[in-house]
């Protein structure tokens, strides 16, 4: 099947899935955006918490199925990743949600070694196991009930959305692939956001030689990327940047979620550094849909991307007119608009 009635259906619906950024912190599936699903209820969107294994680890995502969803029947489905430090319940099972409202099936998971999903040591970040955690969720919903798998599209949102260019690249199960905020974990890693590290890059290459070397030796883990959720708002309001100052309002205040961190080992910056998810942007050759605010200050990263994607079928840069970065991931009027380009963007293409 098609998704039904679509402009109409995702302005009614992101209106009313969210309303503010205050969220609902006794969802029983744990779901911490405004106006989350709270039970199921047949002939309504529902939500499957589900767990598979990826490579030996228990991977933990939640699905969203269409209201009056028939498993005999089939449907286009979304994979979506989640942000840097973020995890299944905050803005990737929001915008989950959304295209369920409008006809697809989607998955949203946590990535291994964070959030509910397995693999030690905690809060390792490489964008190997990144990518394929987006090549897993693929695996999984294809294979599921009513999933037609040669309708299948991709969103990935902020640091997801770096490591969905770089997973489209190769996978060509992505029939649509589509970024929001999208953020270059390897870049940021390496010159520091906005460029601002430049100058200490063989500095920060040798503490994360120094971590590794120390937990191969079974010493202590060393963490990176370390916040304080304790900060007062006066301090809060002092950090120069939208993207940290919302950020933690986002994270630690109005959708905060035990399981969300900024936390990253330090070792994993060996890996980090020496990745960027704008090379090789020529190999992508479906559809591509990118989408920043247009104050963001990570716009930047999108803007370098997208003029390397070179060999997309179609590709186009929307922008979100007068958001912030984190704005994209609550605010109803700015995901309002992002998810009713998303629904023609996949309408036209899957």
């Amino acid at each position: 099947m098609k998704p039904i009635t679509f402009v109409l259906i995702a302005i009614f619906m992101t209106t009313s899935i969210i309303s503010s950024a205050q969220t609902n912190r006794k969802n029983p599936f744990g779901l911490v955006y405004e106006n989350a699903i709270t039970e199921n209820i047949k002939g309504k969107v529902n939500i499957h918490p589900v767990t598979y294994k990826l490579n030996g680890i228990d991977i933990a995502a939640n699905v969203y199925t269409p209201a009056g969803y028939d498993s005999s029947m089939k449907y286009p489905a979304i994979v979506v990743a989640h942000p840097n430090g973020g995890i299944k319940e905050q803005t990737a099972g929001l915008y989950a949600q959304c295209l369920a409202e409008v006809g697809y099936i989607s998955i949203a998971a946590d990535a291994a070694y964070q959030g509910a999903s397995g693999g030690e040591p905690r809060h390792t970040d490489k964008p190997a196991y990144r990518i394929e955690d987006i090549h897993g969720m693929a695996d999984f919903i294809s294979q599921y009930a009513g999933v037609d798998a040669n309708r299948l599209g991709i969103l990935g949102i902020c640091g997801g959305g770096g490591y969905t260019l770089k997973a489209a690249q190769s996978d060509k199960r992505f029939k649509a692939v589509a970024t929001l905020s999208m953020f270059n974990t390897g870049e940021v890693r390496r010159n520091g956001f906005q460029n601002s590290q430049l100058n200490t890059i063989q500095e920060r290459l040798k503490q994360a030689s120094d971590a590794r070397e120390q937990e191969a030796a079974g010493g202590k883990i060393i963490y990176a990327g370390e916040a304080n959720p304790n900060l007062t708002e006066e301090n809060i309001a002092k950090i120069s940047t939208d993207l940290y100052r919302e950020g933690y309002e986002y994270y630690f205040r109005t959708h905060a979620h035990p399981n969300s961190t900024f936390l990253y080992t330090m070792s994993s910056l060996l890996d980090l550094m020496t990745w960027d998810a704008a090379t090789n942007m020529d190999l992508i050759n479906q559809p591509l849909l990118m989408m920043a605010g247009s104050k963001a200050d990570t716009k930047y990263m999108t803007d370098e991307a997208f003029r390397k994607a070179t060999h997309a079928k179609s590709k186009e840069l929307f922008l979100i007119d007068g958001a912030t970065h984190i704005q994209t991931y609550w605010k109803s009027e700015y995901v309002s608009q992002a998810v009713n380009k998303l629904v023609k963007f996949y309408q036209n293409n899957l």
